[in-house]
């Protein structure tokens, strides 16, 4: 064997030998420490051993140059704050990934499915945009306004081809609590079910009702403008501020606290918010007229309210909203069933708001039966104005945990539809398009947005290719802004709540997959379940802020309290398993071999200790402690000579009932794969391990360390300062440790 002479760097030798090769292995090794050892001291050494083959090889450890971060500091500076032509185009193509994608537009093959699928979501998304501007507690139009600019915006500067951008029942849930809470505090009345305007072309109403509309040319919220302009500068205020928060965290590249929102606490989060979205629409279905609740146990405090007043259920609303939903969830299961024969979803929102709306304006359902209709819905575009700073102020709180939902939704959705065809995304470029889709829009009069789960299916089943789709998706919302908005003056509310009640079919049916959940995993279940009932219960915000908490908690306790186990053998082989988990398994005689399944840190230590003792039923320290006294006793006893005692028993009989228990085992082997790192606490608890079974006699043997664990020892000084008997304490593989100890046992047995 031959080793070039010249190396320096670290070594982490493997000898492999057996029979006749041991003692040339040895010899090996020996010679090449001595050798590396007297050309530099400034690189430490490794030894593991493994006894497979019968020849000898060596592993070298990568020499990793300590990188400095002065110099790459200032070097990503430089490069930041210089400007060049080229850098400059590319910071452009970059921020507007339209420009890359656009000149390379295949029109022949594309087009046809853009055009569909962006009048199939335009068509979807008018009937939605109006229904949840009852969650927003805004009016129609403002609705109209969103779905209009988030798609174009949208389709300058993202970077998924398929996601579909607008108006969402969640995102609307979370402005709609912020905006009722605000108008509450500024003394306006939350009951909005008033008559509506004189007739579809008035912009103005009753002013005994507080609710002067569309008056937004005067400067300041003041009086004059009414509770409908103050709602809606809230709503811009809050949009404005998430929009800043998610351009910050793509600017600081904070992308990853989407990390720490698991899938059960966004499926919990979902299901928790859809039940209050669900409660929240009640009362538009049954036509009863009671003030919105406010506040921490809104859904409870609204089901009070609802079955004490269900005497005054409007009969209209009732059998309105009875056919509606049976007509829409019809639709809907039929679809599902045939979504393979049908080349597009049938447009069962745009025909229901149809004729619901003829039924309602000649059948005078309004005059006659009192049923809530949408009242007036103006045409055009409202002036853009800037938000009120001192709103922003106000909502900034609020407007976090609306930055990171709408987020985590789109960047999700986005990187689902980018694995499925074959494509990539920008988280970063994400974060930014989702931040202008909320900063832009917000002098537009229209609150925040997010990716929707149910339009990105619709728009990938119709055959969406890229955004184009959803500039075809902005002109059907325009056309109706300019055009139809009037139309749908008859519209009942409760029409609009079926709506919104029907599409949460998908995350109130996760009821029904509880079980199979428990069955995978039973924390995830829990997190869901208290995620859940948080955001339900107290309020989306503290929900999802739960969720987060506790599933952390989650984490930390299954480290603090891991798997651990002792291992036999398995029969003829070299590997070892818990000997609780698999049958006819071996124990290695005079060997226990533990396994700890976490990282071994300051949480877990004493958990770590205790398990220890217990498998092996040895606590050395007592041990220890009883041997000293068991010394104490007979250097005692040595003292005052061999007298009876009272019992009749000799001193020296006295001491043999003294003598402490004979220990099973000479070495203990710590399998340390499961373990991924050790903090200070972790390597100062093994060295305590290591010191105290050495004063048993028994050796302690690691195995299976990984290069963090090792170099961590390293530093933590378990192997010693010269490293000289890290080849002794360090091995490959269990067996390679079983076997040293196997050969320990035989070297003692030989000298005694």
């Amino acid at each position: 064997m031959q080793i070039d002479q010249s190396q320096t760097d670290d070594f982490s030798f493997i000898p492999t030998c057996k029979n006749r090769a041991e003692h040339f292995c040895q010899k090996v090794i020996q010679e090449k420490i001595h050798e590396v050892k007297a050309r530099t001291m400034e690189r430490p050494l490794e030894a593991t051993k493994m006894e497979n083959s019968t020849s000898c090889f060596f592993m070298e450890r990568k020499a990793h140059v300590k990188a400095r971060r002065k110099e790459i500091v200032l070097a990503k500076l430089r490069k930041s704050f210089s400007c060049t032509p080229r850098k400059l185009k590319n910071f452009v193509m970059d921020f507007l990934p339209v420009l890359r994608w656009l000149p390379k537009y295949q029109c022949k093959e594309y087009i046809w499915g853009d055009v569909m699928s962006g009048l199939v979501i335009g068509i979807i998304l008018v009937p939605q945009a109006i229904a949840y501007s009852l969650l927003a507690g805004l009016k129609p139009i403002y609705s109209l306004y969103t779905s209009f600019f988030a798609n174009i915006i949208y389709f300058l500067m993202g970077t998924s081809r398929h996601v579909s951008v607008g108006i969402f029942s969640l995102i609307s849930l979370m402005v709609g609590q912020v905006v009722d809470r605000e108008l509450l505090l500024a003394g306006f009345d939350l009951n909005d079910d008033v008559t509506p305007a004189l007739g579809p072309g008035s912009l103005q109403t009753d002013s005994q009702f507080n609710t002067t509309v569309f008056n937004l040319t005067t400067e300041g919220m003041n009086a004059e403008c009414g509770k409908e302009c103050y709602a809606i500068g809230i709503a811009t205020a809050l949009t404005f501020v998430a929009g800043v928060y998610q351009v910050l965290m793509g600017v600081f590249r904070l992308g990853f606290v989407s990390m720490y929102l698991s899938e059960s606490v966004l499926d919990g989060f979902a299901t928790g918010a859809s039940l209050t979205i669900l409660t929240a629409q009640v009362k538009y279905l049954i036509g009863i007229k009671i003030p919105r609740s406010q506040g921490h146990g809104m859904l409870v405090i609204t089901w009070i309210n609802i079955f004490r007043n269900i005497s005054q259920a409007n009969i209209c609303d009732i059998i309105t909203s009875s056919i509606c939903i049976v007509v829409l969830v019809t639709a809907k299961e039929l679809g599902d069933r045939y979504k393979h024969k049908l080349k597009f979803p049938l447009p069962t929102e745009l025909v229901v708001i149809v004729v619901a709306t003829l039924v309602s304006h000649y059948g005078n359902l309004n005059e006659v039966y009192s049923s809530s209709v949408s009242g007036a819905i103006p045409t055009g575009f409202i002036a853009p104005k800037v938000p009120r700073f001192d709103l922003m102020i106000r909502v900034a709180i609020d407007a976090l945990p609306l930055a990171v939902v709408s987020f985590v939704f789109t960047v999700s959705l986005s990187e689902m539809c980018a694995k499925k065809y074959a494509y990539t995304i920008r988280a970063n470029q994400e974060m930014f398009a989702v931040g202008f889709c909320n900063i832009i829009p917000s002098f537009f009069h229209s609150f925040a947005t997010s990716a929707a789960l149910a339009k990105t299916l619709v728009k990938t089943s119709t055959g969406c290719q890229t955004q184009v789709s959803g500039v075809i998706s902005a002109m059907v919302v325009l056309l109706v802004l300019l055009f139809l908005a009037p139309l749908f003056y008859s519209l009942q509310k409760c029409v609009l709540a079926c709506i919104i009640i029907v599409s949460l079919r998908g995350a109130l049916r996760k009821f029904r997959d509880v079980p199979a959940r428990y069955h995978v995993n039973k924390v995830d279940t829990v997190v869901w379940v208290v995620t859940m009932f948080a955001s339900a219960l107290i309020s989306t915000e503290i929900g999802l802020l739960v969720g987060i908490v506790f599933s952390m908690l989650c984490i930390i306790v299954r480290t603090q309290q891991p798997r651990t186990a002792l291992l036999g053998q398995i029969p003829d082989t070299n590997f070892y398993e818990d000997d609780l988990e698999y049958e006819n398994l071996s124990s290695v005689p005079k060997v226990k071999i533990f396994r700890f399944e976490a990282p071994l840190y300051y949480a877990n230590r004493n958990y770590f200790l205790k398990s220890l003792y217990r498998l092996t039923d040895l606590d050395p320290n007592l041990e220890a402690a009883r041997r000293k006294k068991y010394e104490k006793k007979e250097r005692q006893q040595l003292k005052e000579g061999n007298q009876p005692t009272v019992n009749g028993l000799g001193s020296r009989d006295t001491t043999l009932q003294l003598v402490p228990k004979q220990i099973d085992f000479q070495a203990l082997i710590v399998d340390c794969s499961s373990i991924p790192f050790l903090d200070t606490t972790g390597v100062n608890t093994l060295k305590e391990i290591l010191k105290d079974y050495k004063e048993l006699n028994i050796s302690v043997l690691l195995a299976c360390c990984n290069p963090s664990v090792i170099d961590s020892l390293k530093r933590g000084g378990y192997f010693g300062k010269d490293f000289g008997s890290m080849q002794e304490m360090l091995f490959y593989s269990i067996h390679n440790a079983v076997r040293f100890a196997k050969d320990q046992k035989l070297t003692a047995d030989s000298s005694v």
